[in-house]
C-alpha cells in the first residue's frame, strides 16, 4: 500500500478513506503538490508503430489522429486519446483553489493522484457547516477532479461530509444539477467553472434543509425496505449478493452504523440515506483504499448514494 501513501496528502484528521501523507494547516500550494504526488505534468507524444523491425527507424511510423499522453516525472504512459483532447495538468487542479483559499476562507483538506496518475483530485473545506437534530454535525466541501484516460471530464462538485462517520455525499446545486463538468474537447477555465458553481451560501443551504426534512421523516419497517430494493433494484433482479448487501445496509440503519442512534438517524429516511453511504464509504469491496474512494466519488459507489438520495427525498413527499 506504500504507493497509495506516497500520492496523497491531507490535513488535519485522518480522512475517511485512512491514506495520504499529513500536513500541518496553511500548507502552500507547492506543499501540497510535493506531498500528494500532483508535482509532474502530463506530456504528449504522437501514437507510433512499427511496420517492419528488421527495417531499423525506417520501420517507424506515426498515426497522426491519436497520441500518447504519459507522466514528465517517471515517463510511464497514461492513456491513448485522439488529438482533440485537451488536457487538465495537475497543477491546474491545486491552482483553483488558491484564490479560495486566500481569499473566500476555503481550506485544502486532502488531495491526490490515483490510477498513477490518470486522475487528479483536490478537497476543500468551505467553512459551511450545519447541525441536524441530536447534534449531528455536516460540513460543506468542495471537491475538483480530473481524469487524462477518458473515463472523467473535469468535475467540479460541493460535497458534504458527516462528522461523525465521515459519510460522503454529493450535493446537488440549485438547478438540480450535482456537478460542474467540463469535457475535454473544450479547454478548462477555471474562473468560468467557479462562476457556474456559484459558490454562495444558497446551495449549501438548500441542501441542509432537505437534510433536515430527512431527520424529521419517521419511516416503517415496510417502507425501509422499499427503500433499500428500489436502491438495489427490483425484487425480481436481486441476487444473493443484492440480499446480502441489503440486509448489511438494514443493519447499519438498525444500530450498527456510526451514529445511527443519533435522533437525527434513528428510525427516520436520513438513516436510510447514511446507511447507504456509510456502506458504499467504508464497506462496500474493493481490491484497495484507492479503488474504494475511486468508487464512492467517481464510480458505481456515486451512482448508488445518489440513487439512495433521490429514493430518501422521495420518502419525504
Amino acid at each position: 500500500m506504500s504507493h497509495l501513501i506516497q500520492t496523497m496528502a491531507y490535513m488535519g484528521v485522518t480522512p475517511w478513506h485512512g491514506i495520504g501523507n499529513r500536513l500541518t494547516a496553511h500548507q502552500p500550494t507547492e506543499v501540497w503538490a510535493e506531498q500528494s504526488g500532483i508535482n509532474f505534468s502530463i506530456q504528449e507524444t504522437d501514437v507510433q508503430y512499427v511496420t517492419d523491425r528488421d527495417q531499423g527507424l525506417d520501420a517507424i511510423k506515426s498515426f497522426p489522429e491519436q497520441k500518447v499522453l504519459y507522466r514528465s516525472d517517471n515517463l510511464q504512459p497514461l492513456s491513448v486519446v485522439s488529438q482533440r483532447f485537451k488536457v487538465v495538468q495537475p497543477r491546474e487542479i491545486l491552482e483553483f483553489y488558491r484564490d479560495l483559499t486566500e481569499v473566500s476562507g476555503f481550506e485544502l483538506e486532502t488531495a491526490g493522484v490515483l490510477k498513477g496518475g490518470r486522475k487528479i483530485w483536490a478537497l476543500a473545506r468551505t467553512g459551511q457547516s450545519a447541525t441536524l437534530k441530536g447534534k449531528d454535525v455536516m460540513q460543506g466541501y468542495l471537491l475538483l477532479a480530473t481524469a487524462c484516460d477518458g473515463t472523467l471530464a473535469t468535475t467540479a462538485q460541493f460535497t458534504s461530509i458527516r462528522v461523525v462517520c465521515n459519510n460522503t455525499l454529493a450535493i446537488a446545486l440549485n438547478d438540480g444539477r450535482d456537478a460542474v463538468k467540463v469535457p475535454h474537447s473544450t479547454s478548462f477555465d477555471a474562473q468560468a467553472v467557479k462562476q457556474q458553481l456559484g459558490v454562495t451560501v444558497s446551495t449549501w443551504d438548500t441542501f441542509m434543509y432537505r437534510m433536515k426534512q430527512l431527520a424529521e421523516r419517521k419511516v416503517t419497517d415496510q417502507e425501509a425496505e422499499t427503500f433499500y430494493r428500489q436502491v438495489m433494484g427490483s425484487s425480481d433482479e436481486a441476487t444473493s449478493h443484492y440480499e446480502r448487501v441489503m440486509s448489511r445496509m438494514m443493519a447499519l440503519f438498525e444500530g450498527q452504523g456510526l451514529g445511527a442512534e443519533l435522533s437525527s438517524s434513528k428510525g427516520t429516511a436520513f438513516g436510510l440515506l447514511n446507511s447507504v453511504t456509510q456502506y458504499v464509504d467504508h464497506e462496500r469491496r474493493a481490491r484497495t483504499p484507492e479503488h474504494r474512494l475511486d468508487a464512492a466519488w467517481f464510480g458505481q459507489g456515486a451512482g448508488l448514494k445518489q440513487r439512495a438520495l433521490d429514493q430518501a427525498l422521495c420518502v419525504t413527499l
